[in-house]
């Protein structure tokens, strides 16, 4: 079935920005999961095995990246999709979420376009 419903998992610690981008998301076509906190993301990331990860950096449990050293970490995740979408935009910041290995790094606030286009992006080149 090519055209099966991709799935995201939206790992973000504020409940109003998991809703705007759970729905951006839908709109995008995507079949939507949320966390919200690091810790619990893993173990749901594990479980369901999403096309792609969108990501905050700063959560009260686990930082993002820390979620994303533990998903590169893993052999059966390590390919996966990440999107970080993140309040924190100084150069270095990017580069350690980059270096950490997101496929992405966006800075909040975010367009619709921006995070459909990152995601579908993402997804694409992890093909």
């Amino acid at each position: 079935m090519a055209d099966e419903q991709k799935k995201i998992i939206i790992i973000e610690d504020e409940p109003d920005t998991v809703e705007m981008f759970a729905e951006m998301m839908r709109l995008s076509g995507y079949n939507v999961l949320k966390s919200y906190g690091g810790a619990l993301a893993i173990s749901l990331i594990a479980e369901e095995k999403p096309d792609a990860v969108v990501l905050d950096m700063m959560m009260p449990d686990l930082s993002g990246l820390d979620v994303l050293k533990q998903i590169r970490n893993n052999p059966d995740l390590a390919g996966l999709p990440v999107v970080i979408v993140s309040a924190m935009s100084m150069p270095h910041d990017i580069q350690a979420g980059l270096e950490a290995g997101a496929s992405a790094y966006l800075t909040k606030p975010v367009t619709y376009q921006q995070l459909s286009q990152a995601v579908q992006e993402t997804i694409q080149a992890a093909g």
